[in-house]
C-alpha cells in the first residue's frame, strides 16, 4: 500500500471522529456543558462553538482544503483541553473515578492533538505529492 493512501485513510479517520465528536456537541449540549470551566462565561456557547471547531477542521480535513490550518487549531484547541479541563479535573477531583476519567481524557486528547499538529506540518508535502 502506498504511503499517501495509508496517509490519506489515517487523516479520513481523524477527520470522521472529529466530526462525529462535533454533531455530538450539538446532539447532548448538556452533557458537555460539565466539562466547559466554571470561569469562562458564555457557558453552553462554548459547546456548541466547539462543535462548530470540530466539524470545520474534519472537513477540512476530508476536502483537502486548509489541512494545516485546521490541524494547528485542532490542536490548539485538544491542548486547550488537556490544560484548562482535564488536567484541573484530574487534579482536583476527590472522586477517584472521575480522577481516572479525566486522566483518560488527558490522554485521548493529547494524541488527537498530536496526530492534528503532524497532519498540520506534514499537509504541504502530502498535497505536493499526492502521486507517491
Amino acid at each position: 500500500m502506498k504511503h499517501h493512501l495509508v496517509s490519506r485513510i489515517a487523516i479520513g479517520v481523524l477527520a470522521v471522529v472529529m466530526i462525529i465528536f462535533g454533531i455530538h456537541h450539538f446532539r447532548y449540549p448538556e452533557n458537555m456543558l460539565v466539562y466547559v470551566p466554571p470561569y469562562l462565561p458564555g457557558g453552553v456557547i462554548w459547546v456548541y462553538v466547539v462543535g462548530v471547531a470540530f466539524i470545520l477542521a474534519g472537513i477540512a480535513l476530508i476536502i483537502n482544503r486548509f489541512v494545516s490550518l485546521a490541524g494547528y487549531l485542532l490542536a490548539a484547541l485538544l491542548f486547550s483541553f488537556v490544560l484548562m479541563v482535564h488536567w484541573p479535573n484530574h487534579r482536583d477531583s476527590g472522586n477517584l473515578e472521575m480522577r481516572q476519567m479525566a486522566f483518560v481524557n488527558m490522554l485521548k486528547d493529547t494524541a488527537l492533538a498530536a496526530f492534528a499538529w503532524y497532519v498540520a506540518v506534514n499537509a504541504k508535502h502530502q498535497r505536493l505529492n499526492t502521486d507517491d
